[in-house]
């Protein structure tokens, strides 16, 4: 009988080792709650949510709708306990927490295949696959322990990140491309502000509202290339008109001058479909960076697939240190999951258990594997982790990663577009799975 070992009992753990066990691999499942907790964790129970009882949409013209539907195709148990948790949230799956993780615990508990271990583990062996699903909050000796394996420098600790949006949603009467000076492509779109249009938004920013931070994260230490927005504009009028929005080498072709302020927006994909708010490091709340952000010429309308966070938040460096099986490219024997890949939310954590666990089943079984394609969520996904990025951050799911043909593009209506893209997503899904199967 093949065997594995998971560490962690969260959502990529529990979702890993139930399906490894249902295909009848043993799983020993190592958990370090109750003897140690993280300071985010509270409850001894598995698959805890810290931030929100809600799992998002379930539309299938939305990203987290597609995600979902894509998980219950490769045979998702995380869903299954979400149901019997349900509670009422419109068009969203919300849960009960504490019923959650019960029903999950129990279903993890239950299952013969797999043996709980309550301790804290701090090492990492390699003489038989093993599977890393400790999250964003890994700490200790074992957070060492993963950062000697993928090579120190790959193991980020990021204190706050800038929001995304996506490109078609953007003004392009008022946003142009251009790089500073004209050196080299214009590798960046710029979002010119007169003086007037800076004042107000400058005004608006350091009067938003700030998102409490969580117990994990009061103790942070901001770094200056890692300052908030807001933060910075509160030191002055003119702080981050001379910083992250300075103008110096631009000039906006709709008036033939060097804007009074400018935002750059960069590239987050190769399809050029995502752009990173450059130095736009945030704690705003969710709605106040829409308020605000939506001040910025040219973001009017802009459609935000992320929004700026700030938290302590341990991951790797995917696209220099894993494989596309999600195994460490220098140690092959250790894959990872969960939010410590790049993967970020709920159901995403979930998802890229399910992933490794077929990835892991078919090393086991001796046989190849290749991730979804790159048209589904999860394949996109997957792609994403596995682009080289200089500037990488962890990715959720969301329509503006999906690859889109002359087809798709020549769609106006977005729900439209989104639902073509779904059903195109939903189809490969199902032929990937249905060869999958024909390997096992």
């Amino acid at each position: 009988m093949h065997k594995i070992t998971i560490y962690g009992a969260g959502l990529a753990g529990c979702e890993a080792a139930l399906w490894l066990a249902e295909h009848g691999v043993q799983v020993d499942l190592y958990e370090q709650k109750p003897v140690h907790f993280s300071p985010a964790h509270k409850s001894e129970g598995f698959a805890e949510l810290i931030c929100s009882n809600s799992l998002k949409a379930e539309r299938p013209d939305s990203a987290s709708g597609l995600l979902k539907l894509e998980m219950r195709a490769m045979g998702s148990h995380l869903l299954r306990a979400a149901e019997t948790a349900r509670v009422a949230a419109g068009g969203a799956l919300a849960v009960d927490r504490d019923r959650f993780s019960a029903e999950v615990t129990r279903m993890v508990e239950n299952c013969p295949g797999i043996t709980v271990h309550r301790q804290e583990v701090t090492e990492i062996p390699e003489d038989a696959p093993i599977l890393v699903a400790t999250g964003p909050l890994t700490e200790g000796a074992l957070a060492q322990a993963v950062a000697a394996l993928s090579g120190g420098e790959e193991l980020n600790f990021y204190d706050a990140v800038a929001p995304i949006v996506t490109a078609e949603s953007l003004d392009y009467n008022k946003v142009f491309a251009a790089s500073r000076y004209g050196r080299g492509e214009a590798d960046y779109l710029n979002c010119p502000f007169n003086k007037a249009e800076y004042e107000a938004f400058h005004t608006a920013l350091i009067g938003a509202e700030r998102a409490p931070l969580h117990d994990a994260d009061k103790d942070l230490t901001v770094y200056e290339g890692c300052m908030p927005i807001e933060v910075m504009a509160a030191r002055g009028a003119d702080t981050i008109r001379f910083g992250p929005l300075r103008p110096v080498g631009l000039k906006d072709p709709n008036t033939g001058h060097r804007p009074w302020a400018n935002v750059q927006l960069r590239a987050e994909n190769t399809a050029r479909t995502l752009y990173n708010l450059v130095g736009f490091q945030t704690n705003l709340k969710w709605g106040e960076q829409k308020r605000v952000f939506r001040m910025i010429p040219g973001l009017e309308n802009a459609e935000f697939m992320r929004y700026g966070v700030m938290h302590r938040n341990t991951f790797l460096n995917a696209p220099k240190v894993l494989a596309p099986d999600q195994s460490l490219k220098q140690h092959p024997n250790v894959f990872f999951a969960g939010q410590i890949t790049g993967f970020e939310g709920y159901m995403e954590s979930a998802a890229s258990g399910l992933l490794a666990a077929r990835s892991i089943y078919a090393r086991l079984q001796g046989k190849h594997y290749t991730p979804p394609p790159a048209a589904t969520m999860c394949g996109a996904l997957i792609d994403y982790l596995m682009t080289p990025n200089k500037d990488f951050q962890p990715m959720g799911a969301n329509m503006g990663i999906l690859p889109r043909t002359e087809e798709i593009n020549a769609i106006r209506d977005k729900r439209e577009r989104y639902m073509a893209l779904s059903n195109a997503a939903q189809t490969d899904m199902a032929g990937w799975v249905a060869q999958q199967e024909d390997v096992e």
